[in-house]
């Protein structure tokens, strides 16, 4: 993926705007209720977590796998000029709507600089270029205009061009490719199941054993790998994973990453 910091979350310059704006229950997830708009607790006064280095042991994993795409950043100092909801409160309910649809933007933004860098989908070259410029726009717009964003529309159309993209790239798989998208394969025994060029796009693995399973070019998009067991698993090439999806899961040292992602600290 070509590099574009810009969609990479910086936690320094953001007005800490997940840990405000985004409700979340008690759940294995998260270790009491919050509700939007209201800081966590764990928020301190220069905007930084309070317990960042120890998110797991305290009961919030869930905020150890949720990834802004750097729309954090740019919604504090871009698009409110670097003015907070706490020295300007009558700004937060405008600030938290102006993230939440950043930060689908941003998403976006990241899976088509990706898929914009594919040599097999050259020939849809020229359309992923006008979908990054006309998604830059958008998330370019001021923050009365970001809100008014028809957000799942516009996802639609970038959708469909991705699952283009995704096809011909997987095309290089000379074998009958599996096409297992949206399924509900929670728990799933996949261990050293053959997945090279698989379509998995927004399916549920969440506790699923795919110890050395070969996820080499499958397209895991959307996918739910929340403590999904990879260990020894390759995913060499895979189609538009995150960072986020990858710390969700377990690996191990036998794990193989993509070259643009980084080895999780609690594998």
């Amino acid at each position: 993926m070509s590099d574009r910091t810009d969609l990479t979350a910086d936690c320094g310059n953001c007005f800490g705007l997940c840990c405000v704006a985004l409700p979340f229950a008690a759940s294995a997830d998260f270790a009491v209720d919050k509700k939007a708009g209201q800081p966590c607790s764990n928020l301190r006064t220069d905007f930084r977590c309070g317990i960042h280095t120890r998110l797991r042991e305290e009961g919030f994993q869930g905020c150890t796998v949720y990834d802004c795409f750097g729309a954090g950043q740019r919604v504090s100092q871009v698009t409110f000029g670097g003015r907070s909801w706490r020295e300007e409160p009558g700004s937060a309910p405008a600030m938290y709507a102006a993230f939440e649809v950043m930060r689908q933007l941003h998403e976006l933004l990241r899976y088509l600089t990706e898929a914009a860098a594919m040599e097999p989908a050259r020939g849809l070259r020229e359309e992923l270029r006008d979908a990054l410029e006309e998604t830059e726009a958008l998330a370019a717009s001021d923050a009365d205009t970001l809100v008014e964003v028809d957000v799942a529309g516009h996802r639609a159309g970038v959708s469909d061009l991705l699952r283009r993209t995704s096809e011909l790239v997987r095309a290089g798989v000379r074998r009958k490719r599996m096409e297992r998208r949206g399924a509900d394969l929670m728990g799933a025994k996949l261990k050293g199941a053959d997945l090279k060029g698989a379509n998995l796009r927004g399916a549920c693995l969440i506790a699923a054993d795919l110890r050395g399973a070969d996820l080499r070019m499958a397209d895991l998009i959307g996918a739910d790998f929340r403590d999904a067991d990879l260990r020894g698993a390759d995913l060499t090439g895979a189609l538009f994973l995150t960072q986020a999806q990858l710390n969700a899961a377990r690996g191990d040292a036998a794990t193989v990453p993509p070259a643009t992602l980084a080895r999780p600290s609690h594998w």
